[in-house]
């Protein structure tokens, strides 16, 4: 690795730090936001002097992305989300459907550049920044577009995470109602738990609503599996000009970074089993989940250093001057996901 490599991963890593505590501080914004935010800011100062640390922004923008995707799936116990989150997983189903199909159809509409509708889509209906960090590079999307549905999901998040609880409570929400609403109609995690915890705090309910909606919010990460590999099947198929299955590489179909982030599920999964068990105790019952705990916050971290990364590459008077079409695409996805998410309660008797 280059001297300008290095020196540009410890500037991306410095520049994070501010982000990092920032979005700690005022956590309906989160991390990633500030961190595109002082990237953008930085990088516009900078102009061509960011030039000697190129080598570095591009490596922390694209690979240090991908590891915090594979870090993210030591936050995934599979066993408790199928056994707590599985009530709502056909609602969970229908938004992530009604989201993308509304993205699909809306950007031919629209002229919205495919990229950018895609990330918008998954950004939308399935995790926020975490869905956007993992589609990114399968479809090869370059910093303006990764920034463009930033930050628009940021833009819902902060809307949700302000009036959900005052509609669960106009629209006579159930405890279990709102957890479900929020967690299938709120973009990103850190904007999910401050919907569930404002809503804990007004109705005294302890942390059961935030729980719950976390392990639902958690179930929806998982379509992060099956929408990545077909979007990698689609761009194998599409760069491949329509050949057979057989020219298309194995790891554009299945990009490893994926399959690293099942890895890490699967082993997340069955340490926390074996401890439940009894399998594993002591000291080390202690210290693996621990281990598990500080992965998850390597990840968050490195998602705050990618994003100050992307937001150093991305031109300014672009975004803004193609910002408007992406927000109306994702406010119609948001809109479409919401009503979708009171249906589906309602068919299913939450409601």
């Amino acid at each position: 690795m280059s001297e300008n490599k290095y020196q540009g991963i410890i500037f991306c890593f410095l520049m994070s730090i501010p982000a990092w505590f920032l979005g700690k501080m005022f956590p309906i914004i989160g991390g990633p936001v500030f961190s595109i935010i002082i990237g953008i800011v930085v990088g516009t100062i900078m102009n061509e002097k960011k030039e000697r640390f190129q080598g570095g922004i591009n490596f922390v923008s694209k690979k240090v992305l991908q590891y915090a995707v594979i870090l993210l799936g030591f936050g995934l116990n599979l066993q408790m989300i199928v056994k707590v989150g599985k009530a709502s997983l056909p609602i969970i189903v229908c938004t992530i459907a009604t989201s993308l199909i509304i993205s699909y159809f809306l950007s031919k509409k629209m002229n919205i550049p495919q990229k950018i509708s895609i990330l918008v889509g998954v950004g939308s209906s399935i995790c926020g920044g975490s869905a956007i960090a993992a589609t990114a590079p399968v479809i090869d999307a370059d910093s303006d577009e990764i920034a463009q549905a930033i930050s628009v999901i940021f833009f819902f998040n902060i809307i949700a995470a302000l009036i959900f609880p005052t509609i669960g409570d106009l629209i006579g929400l159930s405890n279990q109602g709102f957890a479900v609403f929020a967690g299938t109609a709120i973009n990103d995690t850190s904007s999910v738990t401050a919907a569930a915890s404002s809503w804990d705090s007004m109705h005294q309910t302890g942390t059961m609503v935030l729980d719950a909606a976390t392990v639902v919010k958690l179930t929806r990460t998982l379509a992060i599996i099956p929408i990545t590999f077909f979007l990698s099947l689609y761009y194998s198929k599409k760069e491949s000009n329509g050949s057979t299955v057989g020219a298309y590489k194995i790891s554009k179909m299945i990009p490893s970074f994926i399959l690293y982030f099942v890895l890490c599920s699967i082993i997340t999964t069955v340490f926390q089993s074996m401890i439940s068990n009894g399998i594993i105790s002591g000291g080390l019952a202690n210290l693996i989940p621990e281990f598990f705990s500080l992965m998850k916050t390597v990840s968050k971290f490195f998602i705050v250093m990618a994003m100050g990364a992307i937001g150093l590459n991305t031109d300014i008077i672009k975004l803004i001057k193609t910002g408007g079409k992406p927000i109306l695409l994702g406010s119609f996805c948001w809109i479409g996901i919401i009503a979708v998410s009171l249906l589906m309660q309602k068919f299913t008797g939450l409601l």
